[in-house]
Order: C-alpha cells, then sequence, then structure tokens
C-alpha cells in the first residue's frame, strides 16, 4: 500500500499539487488519470521521489519515504520497478542487457545468476530468443514487454508505470495492459498507472483517480465512472473517447 497525505507540490510560485490525499491499493492497478498540465505526471514522480513535495506526506507501507534520506530510499527504490513512457531502453544495450541493469545496479549477484534471472523475467513477458537483439530491432510492443521484464527484475513490491501504452496500437495496448494487470496479482505489487487511456481505465482500472487542476477531484472504480455526474471527468472521458477513436481510424487507413 502506498498513502499520498496531505501532499503539495508547487514550481515557481505556481501551486501543482493542491492537498492530494489518496491510498493506492496493493495487488490492484491504481490508475491516475487526468489532462495533460492535470498535475498527474507531477504526482506520479513525487511518489517515487523524482519531485520533492513542499508539503505532505508520501507512505510506503509504514515508511514515510519523503523524510528518508539519500541512503535509505536508494534502499527503498530495490522495492520499485519503473515502466518509462517510450520505453527508455538503453539502445546500445541488447535485451538482456537492458533486463539486467536494476540487478548490475541494486545486487551482487553473479554474472550466471543474473542472466539466469533475466531470461525468468523475459519468458514472463513472452520474449523468447531475442536477448542478444537490440531495442531498434524489435517492435514496440516487444520493447515495452522487456521494460516490464526490466522493471520486475528485483521482484518488487511496487509498480509505477507512466503512460505505458503511449505509441502503441490499440491492439498491442490490450496485451500490455493485461500483461501489467497479471503481474501485479502474480506479484501482489501495489501498481500506480499515470495514463489518458480510457480503454486501459476500463480494462484495468481496479482504482481510478481523477486529476484536475492539481485536485484530486474524483475518486472510484471503473464501474463507477458509468455513473458520475462529476461534469470535469465526463468532459474528460469524452475527450479521450474521441481522441481514441481518431487514433483507431488512422490506424486502419
Amino acid at each position: 500500500m502506498i498513502e499520498v497525505k496531505n501532499v503539495y507540490k508547487s514550481f515557481e510560485n505556481t501551486d501543482v499539487l493542491k492537498d492530494i490525499n489518496v491510498v493506492f491499493e496493493q495487488g490492484k492497478t491504481n490508475l491516475i488519470i487526468g489532462q495533460s498540465g492535470s498535475g498527474k505526471t507531477v504526482l506520479l514522480k513525487s511518489i517515487v521521489g523524482l519531485h520533492d513535495v513542499n508539503k505532505g506526506e508520501i507512505i510506503f507501507g509504514d515508511t514515510v519515504f519523503n523524510r528518508l534520506n539519500f541512503g535509505l530510499k536508494k534502499e527503498m527504490r530495490k522495492k520499485m520497478g519503473m515502466l518509462f513512457q517510450g520505453s527508455a531502453l538503453f539502445d546500445s544495450s541488447t535485451v538482456e542487457e537492458n533486463v539486467m541493469f536494476p540487478l548490475d545496479m541494486f545486487t551482487d549477484m553473479s554474472y550466471s545468476d543474473k542472466r539466469e534471472r533475466a531470461n525468468e523475467c523475459l519468458k514472463r513477458v513472452n520474449i523468447i530468443n531475442a536477448n542478444n537483439l537490440y531495442p531498434s530491432e524489435i517492435s514496440g510492443g516487444m520493447q515495452k514487454r522487456v521494460a516490464i521484464a526490466r522493471a520486475i527484475a528485483l521482484n518488487p513490491k511496487y509498480l509505477f508505470c507512466d503512460e505505458p501504452n503511449s505509441g502503441l496500437d490499440p491492439k498491442t495496448s490490450i496485451v500490455i495492459d493485461n500483461l501489467i494487470k497479471e503481474i501485479t496479482i502474480e506479484y501482489n505489487m501495489t501498481t500506480i498507472i499515470n495514463t489518458h487511456d480510457m480503454n486501459s481505465v476500463m480494462e484495468i482500472g481496479d482504482k481510478v483517480i481523477f486529476i484536475y487542476k492539481g485536485e484530486k477531484w474524483w475518486e472510484g472504480t471503473k464501474d463507477d465512472i458509468f455513473n458520475t455526474n462529476n461534469n470535469e471527468l465526463n468532459g474528460f472521458i469524452f475527450a479521450s473517447k474521441l481522441s481514441q477513436k481518431i487514433k483507431e481510424l488512422g490506424a486502419k487507413k
């Protein structure tokens, strides 16, 4: 579980997050949605410690993460997996080397043990016989799956995903969504996904947080969305569905 309590974040006297309070539940896919500029990316980066909050607490289990010193934060990050927008694989490293990267950084495992763990993770995301290929030699969907393999290499308790379906066609997006959901249940992780993709919300949204102008404007499940009378959320949903439809029509051409 991750709890965000009374969190504020500003840049140059501009408030970006205002009194955010939310609990992200273990074993579930927790989605943060909102328009560009709403503050959802800042919230995700604040949770993982890439931004220091001005006020409030980020609590992992019983630990107030944002109060830890650098060394203790580094230890905590061993329990985190990250799936970045665009996959963020290292172009000059092979698929296998990319998955081994967190093992190189955070463990003293032998080389053979790291290779074995990397292969376990690649097999889990259905990547076979691609160990020696480079990111440029595999598809975008495969790159995402390699990035997921890298994210789970340390057997994390927490998984953070920033726009995991960015740049993917609708069919591949569903595959990635379902894989993230399966791994969340399998590892019993607290998974937080930053997305604007309403298809993802409808597919795997166990818990959904809608951020509007830096505030938590709505909270519920994917089923609750159908019954909301929140005007701003309904406007966001309509715009997202329209954008998705245009994307799908473009993919068919």
